[in-house]
């Protein structure tokens, strides 16, 4: 059976390949789509959701707008990482569907609670505020939800600061609220994320689609290229939110190591740092583990397959360009 998923995002060029991973793999269902402040303000990622929705030709599943703002902290944007649209280098299309009038903390609660127990798991690739009200506003989601897979953090580096990772620092608060819930939570952290590297030969792979969402993403990956290389210095770009999206496909992709992770909250120089507790085996009741290795191979497979998949189905094979102009590609 299909793995059940909510998708809390701030897309986001890695963002926009988690959801185009989702809607093409067989072995997901995508319950719902679910926009967090992060990369972008909160009205520039949810209007490029949309856009991602009509590229991939995403019709009947809700998505909703949801945390404008941090619990108790100042906003901070990437836009050194994503651009000013939260999503540059490709022209978007308008968007074809209209939000879910709900606030997204609303669908959250919503689908958990209309679905059987342990059948959901979220998968937030932004920051945490989303989930973090979703849990203080009705509580018995923890008991309800599979688990949590989120992709933020790390164990052994950062990326904002030194320690911190970008989508746990901006509200750590809410991360804490989220790793100490209660529920399974695996941390899909930039330790694995930074092996998802996309290298020529993985662009020229997706590129050779030919596809309306292929070329989307061979755009998105020009732009996320240069702007890792001038800011971080990597030679080719780490894609780290559809990560995530495959361990719930397939945890033997993303494997995951059982270990106590604590998020820091007041540190003068560590504020935002997911500090994992390495000193001994983890005990049996820990509830909370950390993704460490990549099947680089089989995790662009499964990118290469879903991009396939869309085009094959007859959706999202429009050009972005060509639909942004109005002209029928």
């Amino acid at each position: 059976m299909p793995q059940k998923i909510i998708l809390d995002c701030d897309p986001g060029h890695d963002d926009a390949v988690a959801i185009l991973l989702a809607h093409g793999s067989p072995e997901i269902e995508l319950l719902a789509v679910t926009t967090v402040v992060g990369n972008q303000t909160l009205a520039k990622v949810t209007r490029n959701a949309l856009a991602v929705a009509r590229i991939a030709g995403i019709t009947d599943v809700p998505f909703a707008a949801g945390a404008d703002r941090p619990l108790v902290r100042t906003i901070e944007h990437a836009a050194d990482i994503h651009g000013e649209s939260g999503l540059d280098g490709p022209v978007l299309p308008e968007p074809s569907i209209e939000l879910d009038p709900r606030h997204a903390v609303d669908l959250i609660i919503d689908t958990v609670m209309a679905h059987q127990p342990g059948t959901i798991t979220l998968v937030p690739v932004g920051g945490l505020t989303n989930i973090a009200l979703a849990v203080r506003k009705e509580p018995r989601i923890v008991e309800r939800v599979q688990r949590v897979v989120l992709m933020g953090g790390g164990v052994h580096v950062g990326n904002m600061t030194p320690v911190a990772e970008f989508n746990i620092a901006i509200d750590p608060e809410a991360a804490q609220i989220v790793f100490t819930a209660g529920w399974d939570v695996v941390m899909v952290g930039l330790d694995l994320t930074h092996q998802a590297l996309a290298t020529p030969d993985v662009v020229a792979r997706i590129a050779a689609l030919g596809t309306g969402p292929a070329r989307f993403v061979d755009e998105l990956m020009g732009f996320f290229a240069d702007a890792y290389r001038d800011v971080q210095g990597f030679d080719a770009p780490p894609v780290h939110d559809p990560c995530a999206v495959a361990h719930v496909i397939d945890p033997t992709i993303v494997r995951a190591v059982r270990m106590p992770i604590a998020v820091e909250t007041t540190g003068t120089l560590t504020t935002g740092m997911t500090v994992a507790d390495l000193r001994a085996p983890a005990p049996e009741d820990c509830r909370t583990s950390a993704a460490l290795e990549l099947d680089r191979d089989r995790f662009w497979d499964l990118v290469v397959d879903a991009l396939e998949r869309i085009g094959e189905g007859g959706v999202g094979d429009a050009d972005p360009v060509a639909v942004a102009d109005g002209i029928d590609a």
